[in-house]
């Protein structure tokens, strides 16, 4: 294993188990290690300090191991194993609720990989070249781990590994090849586009959210703002909306958002979805909505875009707040990680101050149990959300 050495001081991070080593950290290498290698590092004082991946960037070590030892197939299911444990004790798992989040990354000491399940799917996606170049290895753990109950475990990685890495990934199978995309949340069904939809097919970290807007759905007429394919909207409708509206700048993500609420509820005509600019609807609206649901995609994936980011969450609450019925309930969200909660929920009032209504707190909302956050890696916190009273 070919090792790293730290420059004076630069460990003190390692020391606190932030799995981040930053490359202006970096003293000296005994030799240039492969991208994606797994690399020892050594403190200035040479003494062994972590084992992580190396990676071309300013991130260049993401940690996987404080301890001097070997990253193979039984280290990875060793992790897997406490991941797997964790969620079965919070309780995600069970036959109402097929789909969750296994690995979070950092959020479980696995730094650059991200798992969902979906039934007999895992979906699985590297962010850092490292995990990619141990997807079998995992996978094999994988298997070891989910046992009979895992039949398929796909591949998708496309669109999350740098660009520059050349390494001609593509998305598939590493195990199984069932095409059956039905899953289920909290008693729903819904499809998963695992092939061609964002993230995982799904985003399972809002399923909490979902739950508690379902309370709140009860005789309500509801819009879901940049609906995806609709979670938000079927939990809606078994809360016992009045009508529920589901917008998306995507036809593809309304014709999924139409399928779900289909496979849910065949039949109700309360539901419409308009594959739509979210703006250009707001600003023209009529219908009378008193619940709006704003989850955007990220404004921001990095510090440069945060200025602008801001404008936007503040321009697109403002529009809200000005087009809610008195009385109405605003769920409001960011995914932004370059975004933490105080800047989101300044913008946030901004835009009510702007609108001039009157609006109080009810909630606020973050990632669900089985995205947990390093208490080592506060970065790992990133959605940020607000149930908001506006008079």
């Amino acid at each position: 294993m070919k090792s790293i050495f730290l420059k004076r001081g630069k460990d003190e991070s390692l020391k606190r188990f932030h799995p981040w080593i930053f490359s202006g950290a970096i003293h000296h290498m005994s030799e240039e290690p492969v991208e994606g290698e797994t690399v020892a590092v050594y403190t200035s004082e040479n003494e062994y300090i972590a084992t992580g991946h190396y990676q071309i960037g300013s991130i260049m070590v993401r940690v996987l191991s404080f301890e001097n030892e070997e990253i193979d197939q039984s280290f990875y299911e060793r992790k897997l194993a406490i991941a797997k444990d964790v969620r079965d004790r919070i309780g995600v798992t069970g036959e109402n609720n097929n789909t969750y989040r296994l690995v979070h990354g950092e959020g479980d000491n696995l730094p650059g990989l991200v798992i969902d399940i979906y039934g007999n799917t895992a979906v699985m996606q590297a962010h850092s070249v490292g995990m990619h170049t141990d997807r079998k290895t995992i996978a094999q753990a994988l298997k070891a781990v989910m046992g009979d109950t895992l039949k398929n475990i796909f591949y998708k990685s496309e669109t999350t590994l740098p660009f520059k890495a050349e390494l001609g990934q593509e998305n598939g199978f590493l195990m199984g090849g069932d095409t059956d995309d039905v899953a289920m949340e909290n008693g729903l069904k819904f499809h998963v586009d695992w092939l061609r939809g964002q993230k995982t097919g799904f985003f399972v970290d809002q399923r909490d959210n979902r739950s508690l807007l379902e309370r709140y759905s009860k005789g309500r007429k509801v819009l879901n703002m940049f609906c995806y394919t609709g979670g938000f909207s079927f939990y809606a409708m078994r809360g016992g909306a009045e009508l529920v509206h589901s917008v998306d700048s995507s036809q593809k993500a309304i014709d999924l958002t139409k399928a779900n609420v289909e496979l849910n509820f065949p039949g109700d005509t309360r539901h419409e979805a308009y594959a739509e600019d979210a703006f250009k609807f707001l600003e023209q609206m009529t219908t009378p909505y008193d619940l709006i649901i704003l989850d955007p995609p990220a404004f921001a994936k990095h510090k440069d875009a945060l200025r602008n980011a801001l404008k936007g969450y503040t321009r697109l609450n403002k529009k809200a707040f000005e087009k809610i019925q008195p009385g109405g309930i605003l769920f409001t969200f960011s995914c932004s990680q370059a975004v933490n909660k105080d800047q989101f929920r300044a913008a946030v009032f901004t835009a009510a101050a702007q609108a001039g209504r009157n609006v109080r707190i009810l909630h606020q909302l973050h990632q669900p149990a089985d995205h947990p956050i390093n208490i080592y890696h506060p970065e790992g916190e990133y959605l940020k959300g607000l149930v908001l009273y506006v008079e």
